[in-house]
This record gives C-alpha cells, sequence and structure tokens, in this order.
C-alpha cells in the first residue's frame, strides 16, 4: 500500500473552518513536500482549478502547472500527479509542457486527466463549458493526442476537437508519463478502462470500492489490455481514543449551505454523474472523503486500510487539517507501522 496526498493549493479542505493555518502559499506546499518524502508519502496529487473550489471564488487558488515544475525541481522521489482538464489545454502543448517536467523530476510526473464540471469557472476564463459526455468525448481525442507525440515524432491527427500536422516533440518525457483518471459515469469508465492506466475513486467503504475495482478489472481484461492502479480518496483523523476522534470530526462537519464554496457544490453536483447521492456531511470535506473511514485510533484505520487493500487498492490520496502537523501524525502512528 502506498499513501498519497492532495497538495492544499486552496488553503485547506474544511468548506467550515475560514483559517486552517494552511497558508496558500509556495513557502508552505515546498515544505510540505519536502517533509512528505522523509515521512513516507510517495506521490502528491496538484488539483487544477482557477478559481477556489473550497473556501469561495474569491479567496487564493495556487496554480497547477507551475507549482508542479516548481515541485519536480526541490524534490527527489515523489511521484508529482497533476490534475489536467482537456478543456483547458491544447493536447500537444500540454504534452510539450508535461514533458519537460518529467525530465525535470525523471520518470515522476504522472496526470490526472479531469473532464471539468465547474460552468462559472469556464466562463470567467473565457472558456466553452460542454455538456457531460461532449467533454469526454474531446478528453479521448485530446489523450490520443497526447499519448502519441510522446511517443513519435511526424505524428498527424485529423479529429472532431483536434487537428495537428506532422507534429515533432522533442525531447520526449523520460519515461511516458502514467495516466490517471475517476469518475462514475459510463461514459467514464468506458474511456478510463481504454485509454488510462489508473482508476481514482471518490471515498467509500471498502464493499463499494470493491465492487468498482472489479468493474474496472472486467473491463480491461475483456479489452485484452494489461492490470491498473487503483486509488481511494479519504480525509483522516488519527487520534489515541475514539472520544477525542469524535470531538474533531464534530468540528470539520459543523457545514451549513451558507458556506462559501457551496455553490460550488451544487455546480458539481449538476455538471457530474455520480452512482449515489452527496449529503452536506459528505460536502464538509472533498471528494466524499469521510466516506472512506480513515478516522479513528492507529490501529481502527490500520485495520480499515487492510480491508481496502483485499478488495484492490494499491494507494490513498489523503487530505487532512492542518496539514503539517496531521500528515506527520500519521506517518507516525499509521505509515511507519504498516511500512
Amino acid at each position: 500500500m502506498k499513501f498519497g496526498y492532495w497538495l492544499p493549493i486552496f488553503g485547506g479542505w474544511l468548506r467550515n473552518v475560514p483559517d486552517e493555518q494552511m497558508p496558500t502559499s509556495w513557502d508552505y506546499v515546498k515544505q510540505l513536500a519536502q517533509r512528505s518524502e522523509d515521512w513516507g508519502y510517495s506521490l502528491t496529487l496538484i488539483a487544477e482549478l482557477y478559481l477556489n473550489d473550497i473556501k469561495g471564488q474569491e479567496e487564493p487558488a495556487l496554480e497547477a502547472w507551475s507549482t508542479a515544475a516548481a515541485l519536480a525541481a526541490v524534490t527527489k522521489e515523489l511521484e508529482i500527479m497533476v490534475a489536467v482538464r482537456p478543456t483547458f489545454h491544447n493536447p500537444a502543448l500540454l504534452a510539450k509542457q508535461a514533458a519537460n517536467i518529467d525530465l525535470i523530476a525523471p520518470g515522476r510526473l504522472s496526470l490526472n486527466v479531469v473532464s471539468s464540471w465547474w460552468r462559472d469557472e469556464a466562463t470567467k476564463y473565457g472558456l466553452h463549458f460542454e455538456q457531460h459526455d461532449d467533454r469526454y468525448a474531446r478528453t479521448k481525442e485530446w489523450l490520443d493526442v497526447v499519448t502519441n507525440v510522446w511517443e513519435k515524432d511526424h505524428f498527424s491527427y485529423d479529429g472532431k476537437y483536434y487537428q495537428l500536422t506532422d507534429n515533432v516533440l522533442q525531447p520526449k518525457p523520460a519515461k511516458k508519463p502514467f495516466l490517471y483518471a475517476g469518475g462514475e459515469s459510463e461514459a467514464a469508465k468506458d474511456l478510463i478502462s481504454t485509454q488510462c492506466d489508473g482508476y481514482v475513486m471518490h471515498g467509500d467503504s471498502p464493499e463499494q470500492i470493491g465492487q468498482r475495482i472489479a468493474d474496472m478489472r472486467r473491463r480491461r481484461e475483456q479489452k485484452n489490455l494489461p492490470p491498473m492502479k487503483f486509488g481511494v480518496a479519504g480525509y483522516s483523523i488519527v487520534r489515541d481514543n475514539e472520544q477525542d476522534v469524535k470531538r474533531e470530526l464534530d468540528r470539520i462537519t459543523n457545514v451549513q449551505a451558507s458556506a462559501a464554496g457551496y455553490g460550488n457544490y451544487q455546480q458539481w453536483l449538476a455538471g457530474t454523474q455520480l452512482e449515489q447521492q452527496v449529503s452536506l456531511h459528505d460536502y464538509s470535506v472533498s471528494n466524499r472523503g469521510l466516506r472512506t473511514g480513515l478516522t479513528g485510533t492507529p490501529a481502527q484505520i490500520q485495520d480499515r486500510i487492510g480491508a481496502y487493500e483485499a478488495v484492490g487498492v494499491d494507494f490513498f490520496l489523503l487530505q487532512c487539517s492542518p496539514q503539517l502537523e496531521e500528515m506527520e501524525r500519521f506517518s507516525e502512528s499509521v505509515i511507519h507501522v504498516l511500512v
């Protein structure tokens, strides 16, 4: 089992706590990334949003790709998984940018391909917002272009969304970046099982995650493709006793519908196709992280991780708050015990 984490580009993860003592700054994320390598974390996911999804649209958010390039230069082993939205990037240009970052951190760059969901963000940045299945049709072409220009020169493509002629991309990446994606609609699962290397999921119980993994494995086998890697989002709270766990859960889930990011949440629900409804309790942290159940004493969390490992999970993408302190606590109490 490997442990990754979301880089706190939004200044935190809690909808109801304005100041989580996690500055939206390069200094903070640099310190976190460098220390995380010593703590036993294997990868970090950098979300790509130009507006702050967590704290509200008026609040600052770090830009994903410039942050990724900077982290590549100041870390040694960390996998840098950058979210990328095809509607925001010409595929050949993005492939060039990604290849360059991969040469700065040889073999350590991966992409988390996200079909955009936030209408307001697109319009505020002058981009056309497409309907759900149209976004996945675009993503298919986008991946066709990106993967081919990484692998060959003099590549041409004539699709509905993208056209290029005799492309040459040099230098190539040190290693073809691993492609992750997530989604619960039929369009998403068909695309991911065909064109990606890993499947990342919102938080849910081991039983539900196991069902999704089994479904994706069947799809891969039917297409004669190699096995995928599977990751799950989770919000971690590790304490010495259950009373302290409950106290922390009460603190972070006291969310009202008037929270600054609630409108963004409603747009996300409208723009996605989920297998089950999301409650306001789920909304208190992102990506249904509390459903994963990584909250409890060290022994309880270790047992819970074992249940996910048994159904095929390869890694977690964790959130916590405040992140420096809580990631170190999780490392000492859980990671170093299991590894």
